[in-house]
């Protein structure tokens, strides 16, 4: 097993719009990054992911970048990031930054002059096509619903955006845009950055000719995915990427990467081929879906999870890396969506812990999920700020004839707004987060949930988390260790194994809120409990344990 800081690492992810605002205007900035850094490097954190804070006029909340060599203005200045740099290098963290390549604003100057005429020199840094028999080009979908096209009148041709209209996607076909992107890659990289994710990087290929999508249905507008996800040339950029610029610097790389397989990770992560570290698979996030996409709620099967997360462990052990989340920004919170948030949400949120942290690959935390912050419940669809979610309930509820009831329950389980509720950091008014009035309303909650409170209760899930996190740099098993599933077919308890040299490693989590019998196999013999997320942890009989709701144990196997 090649050995690498950024296996051995765990990263915590910051949403700045919602984490810590230090001027009152309602919005997270950078200098309230900087003012929370000891609560991170007391937590264990090796790793802050900053979403971006990159000059943006903010039509998908800072993912539409319109300078990217300059900060947003609600976020401070470049001194204030610098600051922020340099605060983390001085805690011995590092900061990985947003890539947001896909495509830009269509406030960003590249834009601007590509619109202006068919023959102005950055007409191909986008992707402009006429219409089709008095229509779109193609039939391609966005991703936040209706057409991927946009008709321009200044030249009578149609801009791809896969995202929203204000997010036209880059022309990677371009070789002097690719220079240019690469170009602003080392500058933030010779500022002392330590790596980027990058986001939906395995959209930056379209086939050739951007034909139609397939549509059984007959609807107007379709994915269109098989035409650019993990697209004809992905792998030829990754590798142009890593040898013009990644190769150059000790850094951690992570692709966001929706609909890539198993077997399209291990290229992707493969160290031989020179790429990426490792992606963000999605496959998990959808088991809960039914087949009309992510609004079509449906519960969860643990035979399910296990099915999925076993393949990518076994798939990806040996050659590449896996990234282990179970919510970020674009996702709700965890113990809202897999645990119990309102009978057993310290269990759970700590049973999810450690069933996600004892896996093999690098953890990724989401601000707020240390704590055990929940989904939130706004009465109208007016206090959603999500564009995803206004555009879903356009087209569902106004455009179409389905109930505000059911559409608001869809959103209540899966809208991304639940991740963006400002941080609880204690019960003062706005949970701390602003003297102000916050861009988007705080959680009620927070006077219950709040991190003042979980730092000063020893049995919190913040240190629940601290203790997981130090174990993690404490045993090489845990990072290293080989998976191996156990009883596969039970519906109550996640059972797994880790093996590394001459030590194996004994996880069973119990994913229901009921007492669940629990015979272990008859070979294996535990040891020394490692963690448990009860206080008090009786003795098995025999391999056999009564296993309460959502509880976790952790044994060293000793045969």
């Amino acid at each position: 097993m090649n050995k690498q800081w950024w296996k051995e690492s765990v990263v915590y992810q910051v949403y700045p719009r919602s984490f810590n605002d230090s001027n009152g205007d309602g919005i997270g900035d950078i200098k309230g990054i900087t003012q929370k850094l000891d609560y991170l490097r007391d937590l264990g954190i090796d790793v802050i992911w900053l979403s971006p804070v990159y000059k943006s006029p903010n039509d998908d909340n800072g993912y539409d970048i319109s300078d990217y060599q300059n900060i947003m203005d609600e976020f401070g200045t470049m001194a204030d990031w610098e600051e922020l740099l340099a605060e983390v290098h001085q805690r011995d963290m590092k900061l990985i930054m947003d890539l947001v390549v896909n495509h830009s604003s269509d406030e960003h100057a590249w834009f601007a002059e590509s619109r202006k005429s068919k023959d102005n020199p950055y007409r191909d840094y986008y992707i402009w096509r006429p219409g089709k028999d008095g229509r779109e080009p193609n039939n391609w979908e966005s991703t936040f619903s209706g057409s991927a096209w946009q008709y321009d009148e200044a030249t009578e041709e149609y801009f791809l955006h896969l995202f929203s209209k204000k997010q036209p996607d880059l022309n990677w076909e371009n070789e002097t845009l690719r220079e240019e992107i690469y170009s602003m890659m080392k500058w933030w990289l010779d500022k002392g950055i330590d790596g980027f994710r990058m986001d939906v990087i395995n959209f930056i290929s379209k086939a050739p000719g951007l034909p139609d999508g397939d549509n059984p249905e007959g609807r107007k507008y379709v994915s269109g995915g098989q035409h650019f996800v993990n697209g004809p040339r992905i792998h030829d950029y990754l590798q142009e990427m890593n040898q013009k610029v990644l190769a150059n610097y000790d850094i951690l790389t992570v692709g966001e990467m929706p609909g890539a397989s198993v077997e399209d990770a291990r290229l992707y992560t493969d160290p031989h081929r020179a790429e990426l570290n490792m992606v963000f698979t999605f496959e998990h996030m959808d088991l809960d879906s039914g087949p009309h996409g992510k609004w079509d709620l449906k519960p969860l099967k643990l035979t399910d999870l296990k099915a999925n997360i076993t393949k990518w462990q076994t798939g990806l052990h040996g050659v590449g890396w896996n990234s282990l989340y179970m919510n970020n920004h674009d996702q709700p919170r965890m113990v809202s969506r897999f645990g119990d948030d309102k009978n057993y949400r310290v269990e759970s949120a700590k049973m999810l812990a450690t069933f996600l942290h004892m896996l093999q690959g690098t953890p990724y935390v989401y601000q707020g999920e240390e704590i055990g912050m929940t989904n939130v419940r706004f009465e109208s669809i007016d206090a959603y700020k999500d564009i995803e979610i206004h555009n879903m309930y356009r087209e569902k509820v106004i455009d179409g004839n389905e109930s505000h009831d059911k559409v608001m329950e869809s959103i209540y389980v899966k809208g991304r707004d639940n991740a963006r509720t400002p941080m609880q950091w204690d019960s003062s008014e706005n949970a701390g987060f602003t003297t102000g009035e916050p861009w988007i309303a705080v959680n009620p909650n927070y006077t219950d949930i709040n991190a003042e409170q979980a730092v000063n209760d020893p049995d919190s899930i913040y240190h629940y988390y601290r203790k997981l996190i130090q174990l993690r740099k404490t045993h090489p098993i845990i990072v290293y260790g080989a998976y191996q599933l156990l009883d596969e077919e039970n519906e109550h308890i996640y059972s797994y194994l880790r093996a590394y040299e001459n030590q194996r490693l004994l996880v069973v989590t119990n994913f229901s809120g009921k007492e669940v019998n629990y015979k272990i196999p008859n070979e294996l013999t535990t040891g020394e409990i490692l963690v448990g997320n009860y206080a008090d942890i009786p003795a098995e009989d025999e391999g056999r344990m009564v296993l309460r709701p959502y509880e976790a144990r952790v044994y060293w196997l000793i045969s």
